[in-house]
């Protein structure tokens, strides 16, 4: 049990991986609360976790509530509404992601997941307060959920590789463009449901992963906003240089063009010969 724990605590804190970071901070984050409201139903006690949530950590719709609640863009997307909730999310940015970091970087992907949250709490508010026929339904609501931020990592996927297949029940092989394509429109013929908010916060998430890719292949990379800059330093070496490491008969040198050049130009760009060192590499 001991090995346990201090795995998942490598996993989730010290592996730099961001996407086991980020499924542990939302499950450590909905158990505590949900073992909280446990303790609280048991007592009888007035608590309402769900309410109290919504509450300081939701994403409020009125503009005069948000000065008071400043934090909340950030915070909303940490907590869920009930274990469907978490779960599905968490495991469309499981198998989105995972793709993603297949062909992108771990500051790539931070970048998105938090921008495309806060891109759909941007969507949610604009559009709550300026679409009049939400004015008198909507206008009180509040929002939490990590969709968005999933679906800014779906969508850039989709969007860096679109004709990378995965296997679906029912249907077998699937093109991940046709899975985005499916999740933006069920968002948007649920702009006209209850949870209309909900659903402005997943397009605007989307919309970001979209665009953030579309600028990567102009060779505009926005995450570079979270690049350390390296302090210089000078250091004498006078030890001859290793050989570089190569993974399945393939440079390291090979490997990071071939990554540049999906950055820049897409999965489809890559010639067969490149897209077969990028398959060695990644079984080695």
């Amino acid at each position: 049990m001991n090995n346990t724990v201090k795995d998942l605590k490598y996993k989730i804190f010290q592996s730099g991986d961001p996407l086991f970071f980020y499924i542990g901070i939302n499950v450590i984050i909905f158990l505590i609360t949900a073992i909280i409201g446990v303790f609280a139903f048991f007592s009888k006690s007035a608590l309402d976790m769900g309410e109290l949530v919504r509450e300081y950590v939701g994403l409020p719709s009125s503009l005069a509530k948000l000065p008071e609640r400043f934090y909340t863009p950030f915070t909303y997307m940490f907590f869920h509404d009930g274990i469907l909730h978490i779960l599905f999310n968490m495991l469309g940015l499981f198998w989105f992601g995972s793709i993603f970091m297949n062909f992108l970087k771990s500051r790539q992907f931070h970048f998105v997941y938090l921008a495309g949250g806060l891109a759909g709490a941007l969507i949610y508010v604009i559009c709550l307060n300026t679409i009049p026929v939400f004015a008198n339904t909507l206008l009180g609501q509040t929002v939490i959920g990590s969709s968005a931020a999933v679906m800014a990592i779906m969508v850039a996927a989709a969007t860096l590789v679109p004709n990378y297949t995965i296997m679906l029940l029912l249907f077998g092989e699937v093109k991940i463009k046709w899975i985005a394509i499916v999740y933006f429109l069920i968002s948007f013929i649920g702009l006209s449901s209850a949870n209309a908010g909900g659903n402005f916060a997943h397009i605007g998430g989307a919309l970001l992963g979209f665009f953030y890719i579309k600028s990567l292949q102009n060779g505009n990379d926005w995450s570079k906003l979270f690049e350390r800059k390296p302090k210089l330093k000078v250091v004498r070496n006078d030890k001859p240089l290793k050989k570089t490491d190569a993974k399945g008969g393939v440079s390291q040198q090979e490997i990071d063009a071939i990554l540049d050049k999906i950055s820049t130009s897409g999965y489809d760009k890559l010639s067969a010969a490149e897209k077969e060192k990028l398959f060695k590499a990644s079984k080695d």
